[in-house]
């Protein structure tokens, strides 16, 4: 099975690279791909995990409908994107549940970073998808971290994948920079290794980014962004498809481990 998921929150990546973009500009860029996304997905027939921060959604409060609505999961990616206390882990949940009138169970910290499990379960949060279970220059290091789900702290964990061998993640850059057949490839072992894959994307990526003096971004953030990625992800959907991998949310995923860890 496939746990597709999409991070939705307020454009601030230019930050990391010198650049600014006024909040609305933000708020628009993260909305084109997130439509783009919602109609891949309907197109398809599948359903995917959004983890959404607080603060987009009391802005865009028609698109955490049409997510709930075509019956896709909303779980929490925080308040803001750039700034985090834990306090933030409670409020978003809240803020989320009041505009979804739905329970929110899963969370993932902002660009991955690390996040006191025993403040996420005192939020209330049945699951935690905050790990990316490699190591990336500058980023983390997390070899030591298990490559598939595990429990901590009262938590489900359901890091992020990783090759069998050597820990190569299969998260957004990938999909952007690899030929589709190593990718699919690595993604095959991965799946019959582990028995799913957990993948992760923005909204963002489904826009053009190649505009270097606006966002500053290197050549291996901007390759394939916009409709070349909606072909890409196509492609990838279809692939799958084909195999018969089935696409499931997150939560329902983490819901079957927590019953069966019951019995």
């Amino acid at each position: 099975m496939i746990l597709l998921s999409f991070d939705i929150e307020e454009f601030d990546m230019p930050f990391e690279y010198g650049k600014s973009l006024p909040f609305d500009e933000q708020l628009a860029i993260s909305t084109q791909g997130t439509v783009a996304i919602l109609d891949l997905l309907k197109q398809a027939g599948i359903k995917a995990t959004f983890y959404c921060t607080a603060n987009y959604a009391k802005h865009k409060t028609d698109i955490i409908a049409r997510i709930v609505d075509e019956g896709h999961e909303l779980a929490s990616h925080g308040y803001f994107h750039s700034e985090f206390i834990p306090e933030h882990l409670a409020s978003s949940k809240r803020v989320l549940e009041e505009i979804a009138d739905l329970p929110v169970k899963g969370y993932r910290m902002a660009r991955m970073m690390p996040v006191d499990e025993r403040e996420i379960y005192k939020a209330g949060y049945k699951y935690n998808s905050s790990i990316n279970p490699t190591w990336l220059p500058g980023r983390y290091n997390n070899f030591s971290r298990p490559r598939k789900w595990f429990w901590q702290d009262g938590v489900l964990q359901i890091p992020s994948s990783v090759s069998p061998i050597l820990r190569f993640p299969l998260f957004w850059l990938s999909f952007h920079n690899l030929p589709m057949f190593i990718l699919t490839w690595l993604c095959d072992i991965t799946h019959r290794k582990d028995g799913y894959l957990n993948l992760y994307f923005h909204p963002w990526e489904f826009t053009d980014l190649d505009k270097p003096e606006k966002y500053g971004f290197p050549g291996y953030v901007t390759r394939t962004t916009g409709e070349d990625f909606i072909e890409r992800m196509r492609y990838f959907i279809n692939w799958a498809l084909e195999r018969d991998y089935r696409f499931v949310r997150t939560g329902d995923f983490a819901a079957d481990i927590i019953q069966k860890s019951r019995k």
